[in-house]
């Protein structure tokens, strides 16, 4: 417990950040009332800011089926626990014949088994620190098959997290086939499942078992910025 590996992205304002589907960059501005500002910077006697962010577009994020609802879910409400059994895997999505790269159920088949941990966090390959600046938008990021869901569904998987800014295809007409299945809404709705987005898994981070803390603020929203933690687990 005393070696926490944070696969959040730092958020940071202006550019430097990973961002997707045209979100405005994070703004960061001291408060200015009369003669205070919130800025010791500037003089101030206290830093006071503001903080203008798109969970969803401004890096790491955790997200519930109210991302895709009808009706109003908050995440707060949705994810009630904050530890899991988690299994890091690594995989490379395949390219298909329109040039689109995919994760499939056949891949997640060879590296993950049914009842094997409560969360999935995938590192996509390869691997480099771009991914922590990268804008995604308008590029046709990677992303992930709705059947390899379904898997994961039937697997027990009720947390995933993983390094792209969205399971489904940047473009898709709004199907949004993946978040569906994940989810299974809106005909047996997991409410209590969240998906983890753009977050980082440095390099010198094995692949296996972990234990996960998903720590999220506590917004009235369907999504939040994230910290997911986990922790080496040694097995006897």
């Amino acid at each position: 417990m005393s070696k926490p590996i944070d696969l959040s992205i730092p958020l940071r304002e202006g550019a430097e950040n990973p961002n997707c589907f045209w979100a405005p960059m994070p703004e960061f501005a001291p408060v200015r009332a009369g003669d205070f500002v919130g800025s010791t910077q500037e003089g101030g006697v206290v830093n006071f800011f503001n903080v203008r962010l798109n969970p969803h577009g401004n890096g790491t994020h955790t997200e519930c089926v109210g991302h895709i609802a009808s009706e109003r879910f908050v995440l707060r409400e949705c994810l009630l626990e904050s530890h899991f059994l988690a299994k890091i895997v690594s995989l490379y999505p395949r390219r298909t014949e329109e040039g689109d790269r995919v994760i499939f159920q056949d891949q997640l088949e060879d590296v993950f088994s049914n009842s094997e941990a409560d969360a999935l966090i995938i590192r996509t390959l390869p691997n480099d620190d771009w991914k922590l600046r990268q804008h995604y938008s308008g590029t046709n990021p990677p992303y992930v098959h709705p059947e390899a869901l379904e898997y994961l569904v039937k697997c027990g998987v009720q947390h995933l997290l993983l390094d792209l800014p969205s399971v489904d295809r940047e473009e898709d007409g709004g199907q949004l086939l993946a978040h569906r299945a994940f989810w299974q809404y809106p005909s047996a709705t997991r409410i209590n499942a969240t998906i983890t987005e753009m977050i980082f898994v440095p390099n010198e981070v094995r692949d296996g078992l972990y234990l996960l803390n998903l720590q999220t603020t506590s917004l009235d929203l369907d999504a939040s910025p994230s910290k997911p933690v986990v922790f080496e687990l040694i097995l006897v």
